[in-house]
């Protein structure tokens, strides 16, 4: 039987560095846009914004708190909690690779990690400023942001843009290269276990990777419809239909229930699962998607195999030292 894993054999012997076309390993640097090169002050001064809390109306919300990137890069929360403890109707998306995404946001409403950046700040549920003028106001009067926005965008650098740039420098850093399965791809035939390796098979086989293909597992596209094929017993349990997806931003019926595919890459630490985080496990995510989005019944064999090969998209996390936030000495941040 001619398998992934002969396949590598042969491949690593001729000196190649990919299993095949479809499998491939996550670069080790994400891509800036030529508008906004990282540069270290840039990620600091990010680093910085995206930790604090002073963002939102409350001052007890902040990016990380949806986003947690001493997690996976999210908050294993179905829905997550923001100002005045409201919550929305999706589950938060990682962080981690988002640089590698096609757009952002379950329904790609924002082009860049940019646009992303600023929408949550002012989104009532969410952060809940009333503008990013209160935002860069509030910003203005802290003066080791004064400071920190100066290193690295100049003086009178405090503004709505900068500090967008700033936030999604930051995230272009959050990658996680060189997992078990980068290693196997890159030559290693001992990173992954026999079962991972018959779940990566099974992948191919069943056709996951028609959506969850490239680098970061998020597709050659942009957008996938979900569910495909209708199950009462599915949507009854989790409703998966209730989100229209992309139609609920351009109001299109060809958008109905169309989004963005996501990375599978960290999945097995991003509980619960589906853009509305009714799953609770992986093993059920996996053999929920065979259902709807192929219309196959897998066995639990099958299911264990794939479950064991997500575990191999795990990669190592940089290490980071958390920013010191500047201070308002005798007074609040308003």
């Amino acid at each position: 039987m001619f398998t992934l894993r002969s396949l590598a054999a042969t491949l690593a012997l001729a000196g190649l560095v990919s299993v095949a076309h479809a499998w491939e390993t996550l670069p080790t640097e994400a891509p800036a846009p030529a508008d906004n090169p990282n540069t270290p002050e840039k990620v600091e001064l990010g680093k910085m914004l995206y930790h604090d809390p002073r963002l939102s109306s409350t001052g007890t919300v902040s990016c990380a708190s949806c986003h947690n990137t001493m997690l996976g890069g999210e908050d294993n929360r179905p829905n997550s909690m923001g100002v005045n403890g409201q919550t929305g109707g999706r589950s938060a998306p990682t962080v981690w690779n988002s640089a590698f995404n096609h757009v952002q946001f379950w329904d790609g409403r924002a082009a860049s990690l940019e646009e992303q950046a600023a929408g949550p700040v002012t989104n009532p549920i969410e952060m809940g400023m009333k503008s990013w003028d209160d935002v860069v106001a509030r910003l203005k009067a802290i003066e080791g942001y004064q400071t920190a926005f100066a290193a690295a965008f100049g003086l009178d650098g405090i503004n709505k843009g900068n500090a967008t740039k700033a936030i999604a420098a930051y995230e272009r850093t959050l990658i996680t290269p060189n997992s078990a399965y980068d290693k196997y791809v890159g030559g290693d035939l001992n990173a992954l276990t026999e079962q991972q390796v018959r779940g990566m098979e099974k992948m191919a086989e069943l056709g996951c990777t028609g959506c969850h293909s490239g680098p970061a597992f998020n597709g050659p596209g942009l957008f996938q419809k979900f569910p495909t094929h209708s199950n009462q017993y599915f949507e009854a349990q989790h409703r998966f239909s209730k989100d229209l997806g992309v139609a609920e931003v351009t109001k299109k019926a060809e958008d109905r229930h169309m989004f963005k595919v996501p990375t599978l890459r960290n999945v097995a630490l991003t509980a619960p699962y589906m853009h509305n985080g009714s799953v609770n496990t992986l093993d059920e995510a996996v053999k929920i998607m065979a259902k709807l989005q192929l219309d196959k019944d897998l066995s639990k064999a099958e299911v264990a195999d794939i479950v064991a090969f997500l575990g191999s998209l795990t990669g190592p996390f940089p290490k980071q030292e958390m920013p010191r936030l500047p201070g308002t000495p005798g007074t609040t941040a308003n």
